[in-house]
Parts: structure tokens; C-alpha cells; sequence
């Protein structure tokens, strides 16, 4: 039984332009994720152990432009999204039920950051109603370490379920948040403290800044999670 479906139109193999674009999709979000937020996430996270750190940086600064609907400058993570489809190839991801059992059917024959950014995309165009607990999903995604199949189904829709242990899979525990700011256990930071702390903490790790790009990726998600913990 087909629950949700995206189909991503994207440059061929072959040829010299990097586009991205959506073709014919179904992403229901009731109740909010709704097996299409359930698809994007999978989307992402079976694609992005392929990219570097500096795209990880990339994306996540994407995902917040988008949830914002800020207008997108393009090209996005070295690609252009655009609606032209004409002489682009397609990938078709699907979430299927079988029995009682849900799962994906990801099409993996083309690039990953084309496929990355197509869910997100589709993410941005949800309605503005649900599309930041689709979001929330995405990112949840991006802390999945392990079989991209029912068990990462039950990690996206069950806050409490514990899945496969990686350093995608930060506690949501404010002790654990206040630390990787570096604030004190037992201290209550104020809004505007843990935003400012956040930015300096930010400018310290970035490449742009000087610092080491190996690990930047990793340590800017650890700071973002940190940040939307504390400010929940």
C-alpha cells in the first residue's frame, strides 16, 4: 500500500549542469509529520553519510531559510532548484505498508545531494500549519545511524523510541545541551544568553573563521541541537 511518494527530477550522470527540481508528488502530513514528513526524513537521512562537512554546514543552514520561507538564493549546496523538468532524469522514493509493517522503497540510483535536496524542498512547500514539525522530523533524520527501514520509521514518529547509537543521536536532555554550550549544569540561561553563546561558539568552529574543517560539520549540528534544546 503506497503512504507517500516523492519523485525527484535532477541532472543526469552525464551531464555538465548541476539542477534539481520536483516532479509528481503525495506527501500527506496529517497528523503532523503524516507519512509524508515520515518519507522526507528517510529521504535524508539515506543520503547524507555521502556528503562532507562543509555541505552538512550547508544544509542546515538551508533547512532553516526554508522553514522560514525566506526566498532561496540559488544555486544551494552546488545546485540549482528549479521547475523545468525538461531532459532532467527522475527518482522515485516511496513509503509503503506491508501488513503492519511501514517502510521505504528509496530509489538509489542517483546522487545524494540531489535526492537531499529535493526532500527538502518538498519540505519548504509543505503547509505553513505542519512544515515545522516536518522540519523537526528532517532534522531528526540527520541523527539516524542505522537501516534505513521500519526501525528508522519508529525513530521519526516516537520521541521515545532508541534507536541504533551514533553521534547523529544527541540527548534531549538540557544538562547535555547546557554542557555543549558551555554553561554550568545547574544554571538557567536566559534566551538571549544561549543565542549569543550559540553565535560565538558558531564562529569559532566554521572554516571561514579559521578553524579545522574536518569535524566542523558534526560539532555545528551538536551546537544547533544544543541551541534548540535550550530555547524549547
Amino acid at each position: 500500500m503506497l503512504l507517500a511518494e516523492l519523485e525527484i527530477r535532477h541532472s543526469r550522470a552525464v551531464a555538465p549542469t548541476r539542477r534539481v527540481a520536483l516532479g509528481l508528488h503525495w506527501l500527506p502530513t496529517d497528523p503532523p509529520p503524516g507519512f509524508g514528513g515520515v518519507l522526507l526524513g528517510g529521504i535524508v537521512a539515506a543520503h547524507l553519510d555521502a556528503i562532507d562537512d562543509d555541505m552538512l554546514v550547508a544544509l542546515l543552514r538551508l533547512l532553516d531559510d526554508l522553514e522560514a520561507g525566506r526566498r532561496i538564493a540559488q544555486p544551494r549546496l552546488r545546485h540549482r532548484f528549479q521547475t523545468d523538468v525538461v531532459g532532467l532524469d527522475r527518482s522515485r522514493h516511496k513509503l509503503v505498508g506491508r501488513g503492519e509493517q511501514v517502510t521505504f522503497e528509496i530509489d538509489d540510483h542517483g546522487a545524494p545531494v540531489p535526492q537531499i535536496l529535493g526532500a527538502v524542498y518538498a519540505a519548504g512547500r509543505i503547509h505553513s500549519s505542519t512544515r515545522a514539525v516536518v522540519f523537526d522530523t528532517v532534522r531528526r533524520a540527520m541523527r539516524w545511524d542505522g537501516h534505513i527501514g521500519p526501525e528508522l520509521v519508529a525513530w521519526l514518529t516516537d520521541p521515545t523510541y532508541a534507536g541504533p547509537a551514533s553521534w547523529r543521536r544527541f540527548p534531549t536532555d538540557a544538562r547535555w545541551a547546557l554542557q555543549v554550550l558551555g554553561f554550568g549544569p545547574d544554571t538557567e540561561p536566559e534566551p538571549e544568553d544561549v543565542r549569543r553563546r550559540f553565535r560565538s561558539l558558531i564562529r569559532e568552529v566554521h572554516p571561514d573563521h579559521g578553524a579545522e574543517t574536518d569535524g566542523a560539520g558534526q560539532r555545528v549540528v551538536e551546537l544547533t541541537q544544543a541551541r534548540r534544546i535550550l530555547l524549547t
